[in-house]
């Protein structure tokens, strides 16, 4: 058997046995929400055609010609009764791509389409884009609400890493026919994780953004903003007002934005996010979640505190360490599943209901924001359970 048969053979072997394995929920969890024990999603997940040149002529040792790095942060959608993942897939050349995978169950047998999202571009090239947010909106479009990175225009010559984060629009009926739409206009100098509501608000759609006067720091923004755009083909919000702030010695103490399309229930919209904190080990991302009114999306009216999911065990190890993130949530009727994904590098499932996820907002306390807030507060906990003899 030749080099090139002996290694395909045992290629497609362990591809099989990859995106055809069973998943198992990990028990008991925490009765917020269920994680499950293997990543939806990896960059071995990714079909070998988009990475071996399969000639044995042209590609006689079958190396791999077009590398993946990573799978991650998914945009997520229930459509023709599948659940379909819009995955940030990143090449070995760092350049990021759109992607569709597809499971009948939603927490395994993940399968991608033949094809990376051929996405279209606006009169300035996207350099890089990544994290799509997906609204199915009430004017009946499918939206794609992501990042588009370019080189920042006011950069000197001689810096090379110096970016521009501003927010993509692209709009789709069928996942793989893209129009896209003018990038969305803040007072802000750049924008990342915004995402689009999924009803009018005063007949207007309605962004919810995370303002920066920089690629990495927030600078003067401070937290998730939210505004309303007239035109969505050429979205300008004109003015942009913060919802949930960041704040000192907090989840969310360095920078806080929107992850999932909120999730509209009788008691509220539900909101799934990620906050950002500082540490010696570098920038620590979690998820958390908040409720806002229904009538008034903007205003929050159940704020528990800390994180909901954090990075544990192997989910803290990978390109980005010690990162958990969030950026598409699928409801099923009661069920709700939440992709998220670890340390920039691969995708997890974890799963809940409406009735739990509203349960945690509403009766979990909030950040008494002092050591002695948060001591009097577990006191209160501590003091029912032995008064009321549960030990």
């Amino acid at each position: 058997m030749s080099i090139f048969s002996e290694r395909l053979e045992q290629l497609t072997a362990d591809h099989q046995t990859l995106i055809n394995r069973k998943n198992q929920p990990v028990k008991p969890g925490n009765g917020i929400y269920t994680k499950w024990r293997n990543p939806v999603i990896t960059a071995d997940h990714t079909p070998l055609f988009w990475r071996y040149d399969f000639d044995p002529v042209n590609n006689p040792f079958l190396m791999e010609r077009q590398g993946v790095n990573a799978a991650f942060n998914p945009g997520a959608i229930f459509f023709n009764g599948k659940y379909c993942l819009i995955v940030r897939v990143e090449g070995a050349d760092r350049k990021s791509f759109f992607a569709v995978a597809e499971s009948d169950n939603g927490v395994d047998n993940f399968k991608f389409k033949d094809y990376p999202i051929a996405m279209p571009e606006t009169d300035r090239p996207d350099v890089n884009v990544y994290d799509m947010r997906l609204t199915c909106h009430e004017d009946g479009w499918i939206y794609g609400v992501f990042c588009t990175e370019r080189k920042d225009p006011a950069a000197p010559e001689s810096d090379t890493s110096m970016a521009e984060a501003l927010c993509g629009i692209a709009r789709t009926r069928d996942l793989e026919n893209w129009e896209r739409l003018d990038d969305l206009k803040t007072p802000s100098p750049q924008q990342r994780n915004c995402v689009l509501h999924p009803e009018f608000i005063d007949g207007k759609y309605a962004f919810y953004t995370r303002p920066q006067d920089g690629f990495i720091d927030c600078g003067s923004g401070g937290g998730i903003g939210f505004g309303l755009v007239d035109d969505i083909q050429h979205a300008v919000i004109e003015t942009e007002t913060i919802i949930d702030e960041k704040l000192y010695h907090t989840i969310k103490e360095v920078k806080n934005g929107a992850g999932c399309v909120p999730i509209k229930t009788s008691e509220g919209y539900l909101h799934i996010a990620h906050g950002v904190r500082n540490c010696a080990a570098g920038l620590r991302y979690v998820i958390y979640a908040f409720m806002t009114e229904l009538e008034r999306p903007w205003k929050v009216c159940h704020a528990p505190g800390g994180a909901l999911i954090v990075p544990e065990h192997d989910e803290r190890i990978g390109d980005v360490s010690n990162v958990v993130f969030t950026n598409g949530a699928i409801v099923n009727g009661n069920d709700v599943k939440i992709y998220y994904a670890s340390s920039d590098t691969r995708c997890h499932v974890a799963t809940s209901t409406i009735e739990q996820l509203v349960d945690y907002c509403k009766n979990t306390p909030a950040d008494a924001l002092t050591t002695g807030g948060c001591v009097k507060i577990r006191h209160e906990l501590i003091r029912k359970n032995l008064s009321e003899n549960k030990f």
